[in-house]
C-alpha cells in the first residue's frame, strides 16, 4: 500500500507547502545617504527555497534559490534595477550570487560561499556574506566599498520546528551560539552550546515569564510564552533573546504571513496576535528602546539586539 495514494491533494499540497525552516532579519543600513531597515526572509519548504528583501516604503524583491537539475537553468549571479519608490530621484542596484552557497542541516539561510549587494552611484552601501571579492570583480561600476556597508542586524526572528526540541545558531555579540529549547512533561530547559543555562519547572502555573541568563559571558533577557501549549491548542511558543535595549522586531510579510495565517487560524481565539503576542509587549515594555512590528518600522534602532523563535510542535 502506498500511502500517498490515500492523501488528499489539499494535504498534500499543504504539506509541500509547510516551510521547513523560516527566517527574517533585519538589518539597519544606509541607501543613498538615508537610514534605511533592510529585511530579508529566508524560506525553504519541499519544493521551494526563496529570498524576499524588503526596504520599508522603498522596494520588496523576491528572489527563487532552488537549482533545478538541469545545468542550464541552475541558478546564477544575478542583478535588478530598483527605482526607490520613497525617493523617486534614486535608482540602486541589487546583485547576488548563491551559485556556491552552502547551508547547515535544513536552513533556509545560507552559512557561506554567497552574497547580496546593493549599490548607490558607484558605491556598495549594502553587503551580506563572505565574496567580497568576487563582488568588486563583477560590480565594475562599484568604486568603492562604503565603511557603513556591513549592515548592523538589529533583530532575527527564526520560525523552528521540533517536537520536544528546538535549535537554532544565533549571533549573539560578535559569536555564534547553539542554543536549543526543550519543552517536556511541564519542564522547560534553556541550553546554550550544549550548556544548560535555565531551567522552569511547573509551566502550568509558569507559562509566561522571564529571566536572565548567560550567553557568551553576556547576561541577556530571556522571555517565554508556551500558553497555547499549556492550554492543548497547538500553535506555537513564543522565545525572546534580547540584548541591551533590544532591536527592532519587523512586520510579518510573504511566506512568514502565510504560515501565521495557515498554521495558527485555530489558535488565534485562545492566543495573543502572532505579530504582537504579550510576550513581546512585554519584552518592549521592560526595554526604552526595543520596538516590536507594532511599532513604526522607520526607526534607526537602539543599538540592541533581539533573538525572536517562533517554536512549532510538529505531529
Amino acid at each position: 500500500m502506498i500511502p500517498s495514494c490515500f492523501t488528499s491533494s489539499k494535504q498534500s499540497s499543504y504539506d509541500t507547502q509547510k516551510p521547513q525552516n523560516l527566517i527574517t532579519c533585519i538589518y539597519q543600513t544606509q541607501l543613498c545617504n538615508f537610514a534605511t531597515l533592510v529585511t530579508l526572509t529566508w524560506s525553504k519548504t519541499l519544493v521551494s527555497h526563496s529570498l524576499t528583501i524588503h526596504a520599508a516604503d522603498s522596494f520588496s524583491v523576491s528572489l527563487s534559490l532552488c537549482p533545478t537539475s538541469f545545468s542550464f537553468f541552475r541558478n546564477r549571479p544575478g542583478s535588478k534595477s530598483i527605482s526607490l519608490t520613497c525617493h523617486h530621484h534614486h535608482r540602486v542596484k541589487l546583485y547576488w550570487d548563491f551559485t556556491r552557497a552552502e547551508f547547515n542541516g535544513n536552513s533556509a539561510e545560507p552559512a557561506s560561499s554567497f552574497y547580496i549587494a546593493i549599490a548607490c552611484d558607484g558605491c556598495i552601501e549594502f553587503f551580506l556574506g563572505d565574496l567580497r571579492d568576487d563582488a568588486l570583480r563583477r560590480i565594475t561600476r562599484a568604486t568603492r566599498i562604503s565603511p557603513s556597508a556591513e549592515p548592523a542586524l538589529q533583530s532575527r526572528r527564526e520560525h523552528v520546528f521540533g517536537r520536544k526540541n528546538f535549535m537554532t545558531t544565533a549571533q549573539i555579540s560578535g559569536s555564534k551560539h547553539e542554543i536549543e529549547i526543550e519543552c517536556n512533561r511541564g519542564v522547560l530547559r534553556v541550553k546554550v552550546d550544549g550548556e544548560v543555562g535555565l531551567i522552569v519547572k511547573r509551566l502550568g502555573w509558569k507559562f509566561r515569564g522571564n529571566e536572565r541568563i548567560a550567553i557568551g559571558g553576556l547576561e541577556v533577557e530571556f522571555y517565554w510564552d508556551v500558553f497555547n501549549w499549556v492550554a492543548g491548542s497547538g500553535g506555537h511558543g513564543v522565545f525572546v533573546f534580547q540584548v541591551g535595549d533590544g532591536g527592532v522586531w519587523p512586520e510579518m510579510m510573504g511566506p512568514e504571513k502565510r504560515l501565521m495565517r495557515k498554521i495558527s487560524s485555530s489558535a488565534m481565539s485562545l492566543s495573543p496576535s502572532p505579530s504582537c503576542s504579550s510576550v513581546l509587549q512585554w519584552a518592549e515594555e521592560s526595554s526604552d528602546g526595543g520596538r516590536s512590528s507594532c511599532s513604526s518600522t522607520k526607526s534607526n534602532g537602539s543599538g540592541g539586539f533581539s533573538l525572536l523563535l517562533y517554536a512549532w510542535k510538529s505531529d
